[in-house]
């Protein structure tokens, strides 16, 4: 990892477009670095009220206003909206020359910033990894965090410096891996959700109280053995070959909510695959297991979309 030898100092201006869980608390983050953050654009209610808790004094201002008075400008907006905000304000010349622009987007790299880095200004992608919350909690979580990095050769250690300075740790990223990476942590941590939600779900239709409960120890063991030994963690039904069990789990679950039958046959389907490539399953072991989780009934006419 380069040194943050030559890099920006605590005394930039920055601006926060987008006071959003992410923008609000970046900013607050930068500020407890030592930078001085001039401006925000909030548009919600919720923002407002955001950006006047994790900001306090700093003046809510028009998207272009806050590009204007920034040395750092921070783009914390929806993935879809970046490409279309940049390009925007490049056509009205709001960038100007040797401005750092830096954006909070996981699936983006650095292709968004075209338009702007035609009008010269220092282009990085700075994608924290972890969920926000939108309050004071999220900084000092910041401080373990990773945050995916691309920027251009020169500038890497101008990035991997304000990660820094937010507290978190810069992971790099090439630019041709943004969307496998930002995949990875989209389906580890959003897909993780609902896992657990649908699971809560079918502990309480089981009468089980406090299904929180009973989940938080099994799961913590679960992701804290995954991370550390891969697929050699997996234990359970499939791991064994027990077909049984995975049938009638599947019968169970099939008169519940209708995500749920299909979210365990998915998985179990997933699960049998990666046991049979790393040696976990025989062929023999997973075909009747396959048999069951992954077959797809095929549509009926007034099924089909039209």
């Amino acid at each position: 990892m380069s040194e943050p030898t030559d890099l920006p100092r605590p005394w930039l201006r920055v601006g926060v477009v987008g006071a959003g869980r992410v923008g609000a608390v970046l900013g607050a983050a930068l500020a407890a670095a030592g930078h001085r953050v001039v401006a925000v654009s909030a548009v919600s209610e919720a923002s407002r009220e955001r950006a006047e808790a994790l900001l306090p004094e700093v003046p809510v201002l028009p998207v272009e206003e806050v590009v204007a008075a920034g040395d750092l400008v921070l783009l914390a907006v929806p993935d879809d909206a970046l490409a279309g905000l940049v390009a925007g304000l490049a056509t009205t010349g709001a960038w100007r020359s040797g401005q750092i622009v830096a954006h909070t987007s996981g699936a983006h790299g650095l292709t968004p910033f075209a338009p702007a880095v035609e009008q010269g200004v220092i282009p990085l992608a700075l994608h924290p990894a972890m969920t926000f919350t939108g309050t004071s909690l999220d900084l000092a979580r910041l401080h373990e965090a990773c945050f995916g990095i691309t920027a251009p050769e020169p500038l890497r250690a101008v990035a991997e410096a304000l990660v820094m300075e937010m507290g978190g740790e810069p992971v790099w990223v090439p630019e041709e891996a943004r969307a496998l990476y930002h995949a990875a942590l989209a389906h580890g941590s959003n897909h993780l959700v609902t896992l657990v939600a649908q699971a809560r779900e079918i502990l309480a239709e089981a009468g089980v109280e406090h299904g929180d409960r009973l989940l938080r120890p099994l799961l913590q063991a679960s992701l804290d053995n995954a991370l550390a030994s891969g697929d050699s963690a997996l234990t359970g039904p499939v791991a064994r070959g027990d077909v049984g069990t995975v049938a009638t789990h599947l019968s169970v679950l099939g008169a519940l909510a209708p995500d749920l039958r299909p979210a365990y046959a998915a998985h179990a389907t997933a699960t049998a695959r990666r046991a049979l490539r790393t040696g976990r399953l025989r062929a023999d072991q997973a075909a009747p297991i396959l048999d069951r989780t992954d077959a797809t009934p095929p549509s009926s006419p007034d099924q089909e979309s039209p």
